[in-house]
């Protein structure tokens, strides 16, 4: 079962590196290439800018998840240099779990608004594509991040039961 797991986490975390690398690389050569096609043509895709914001807010997205897998999101432990391990290791437990719940409550209603706005009524962008696709990656994005901040948690509490140090969870 560790293996599956690993295989997964591997596969996970080369889909998102490669989802990082083309958007960012894809957004660039079409803001550049727009900027040129203005430029020194006078003419340029309508709905190029559009894309490039819906290229963003995936980046921005996809860039969050791959934060929380790697335990490299905003953390605030001014604290845990003079709180004993033991002390740390539990607030890190009550703070990444409300994370995860926080991020759980958020994917739910963005998934609401996606069903609501996009859906139920039909709105588009890009010309003619439904806009649910371009926002999904919202609620799919928190509900993974939620899923990375539990996962933390239980690698704090299955730290503290066997007294060893958890393997990524001690990144700041």
């Amino acid at each position: 079962m560790n293996k599956l797991l690993s295989r997964l986490d591997r596969v996970g975390r080369r889909l998102e590196d490669t989802a990082l690398v083309l958007l960012l690389c894809g957004m660039m050569l079409l803001a550049v290439g727009q900027i040129v096609l203005r430029e020194i043509f006078a003419t340029g895709f309508v709905w190029a800018d559009e894309l490039v914001k819906l290229m963003l807010l995936w980046l921005a997205m996809v860039g969050s998840v791959a934060a929380s897998r790697d335990d490299r999101h905003i953390r605030i432990d001014a604290l845990s240099h003079l709180f004993p391990p033991l002390a740390v290791r539990l607030t890190r437990i009550v703070v990444d779990t409300f994370a995860a719940v926080v991020a759980a409550v958020i994917a739910w209603h963005a998934f609401r608004y996606v069903r609501l706005i996009d859906i139920e009524f039909g709105e588009t962008i890009l010309i003619d594509t439904p806009a649910w696709i371009a926002h999904a990656i919202v609620p799919l994005a928190f509900l993974l991040i939620s899923y990375r901040f539990a996962v933390l948690v239980l690698r704090q509490l299955l730290a503290i039961f066997s007294g060893t140090e958890p393997e990524e969870a001690t990144r700041s």
